[in-house]
């Protein structure tokens, strides 16, 4: 329920994002100080909980939605936004229900989210805020500036995860090819992923509540991020001592979400998290990877044939030493394939070696 809400939530905030025509008639009904309450979406549970107005169904304007805000009661639009199905209703939700909101406007509001599962949107006369209910969630909506502001932040903090992330990725390539990685060395890799992954979420929320006034930011976001793909999980395949199968990756990763951003800062809580014992100088013990991060760097090779090569060489040190005849016996490696990832792993092994110690 709660990803339900969450994905609901999201879709609710791009839909009343700056430069969309549901945003600018709500900042009209702002402008006016009349209030507003606008339900995101007409069925049968909506139309239960109405009482009095009149149907409408007609095309949605931001215009429209401003002078039907100046009547009493609320305003029902489709589930798009693209339709006004009624205006001036009363709506009439179980009293029963919780809510923390005092004001009667709000009060409905957050009970008939709660009690349908569509969003709704309250417009305050007197606070002149927006607020959106979405189940148990309320989010104010604010100012373009005041986000931009934070996600700048947000940004150039990015820009200082993604840097160090670099360092301790290509450090743990040279470590691999060396056979020389220790369990620190895993996890600072992981700690950092996690870390960006975090903050790269919470620009992309930023970017979502900034709509058009978002653009350039998501840019950045995407040339900082871009690169990354599903390292993550390559990491995890490469040394969790679980079975590689994608349920063992999908708890992996669901433990690293679980951990506070404070015990994030302990490598020992990712350390858990795949599954090793860091008692004492636990982080120091040497581990060897499997090989599917640096197999994945090599250009056109399939996932079906890098899976293929690790469960039969185990190790990237077998990988690295093995020959071009023991390479062909894997299933869909020819002789050319074969020569692929010799020269790949070579190639990536001098880079490595080179960007470490030069």
């Amino acid at each position: 329920m709660e990803r339900s809400n969450d994905g609901t939530l999201r879709s609710t905030l791009a839909a009343v994002a700056p430069g969309t025509d549901l945003r600018d008639g709500l900042e009209r009904v702002l402008r006016g100080r009349t209030g507003a309450l606008v339900v995101l979406g007409y069925d049968k549970s909506i139309e239960a909980l109405c009482s009095g107005g009149f149907e409408l169904d007609v095309e949605f304007s931001a215009t429209r939605l401003r002078e039907l805000a100046k009547m009493d009661g609320a305003i029902v639009l489709d589930r798009d936004g693209t339709r006004i199905v009624r205006a001036a209703t009363q709506l009439v939700p179980d009293p029963s229900i919780e809510t923390r909101e005092s004001g009667t406007r709000h009060r409905t509001a957050e009970r008939v989210a709660k009690q349908t599962g569509h969003p709704v949107v309250s417009v305050s006369q007197s606070m002149a805020i927006v607020a959106i209910y979405v189940g148990e969630e309320r989010h104010v909506l604010e100012a373009s500036t005041a986000i931009l502001s934070r996600a700048n932040q947000a940004l150039q903090t990015l820009e200082r995860y993604k840097s160090r992330l670099d360092e301790v990725s290509s450090n743990l390539s040279a470590l691999e090819i060396e056979d020389l990685v220790t369990i620190r060395d895993v996890t600072a890799v992981l700690q950092r992923l996690e870390m960006v992954r975090r903050i790269s979420d919470e620009i992309t929320q930023y970017a979502l509540e900034l709509g058009t006034d978002g653009r350039l930011m998501s840019l950045q976001l995407e040339e900082l991020t871009g690169g990354l793909g599903n390292d993550r999980e390559l990491v995890i395949r490469d040394y969790a001592e679980f079975t590689d199968d994608d349920l063992s990756v999908g708890e992996v990763l669901d433990c690293l979400s679980s951990i506070s951003g404070t015990d994030l800062l302990d490598m020992s809580s990712a350390a858990r998290c795949l599954g090793f014992s860091v008692v004492g100088d636990g982080l120091d013990a040497s581990i060897s990877p499997r090989g599917y991060r640096l197999l994945h760097r090599i250009p056109r090779l399939p996932s079906v044939v890098i899976d293929r090569l690790v469960e039969q060489f185990s190790t990237l040190q077998a990988l690295l030493s093995a020959s071009l005849e023991e390479l062909m016996t894997v299933e869909g490696v020819g002789e050319g394939r074969a020569r692929a990832v010799r020269e790949g792993l070579s190639r990536l092994a001098e880079a490595s070696i080179l960007e470490r110690y030069v």
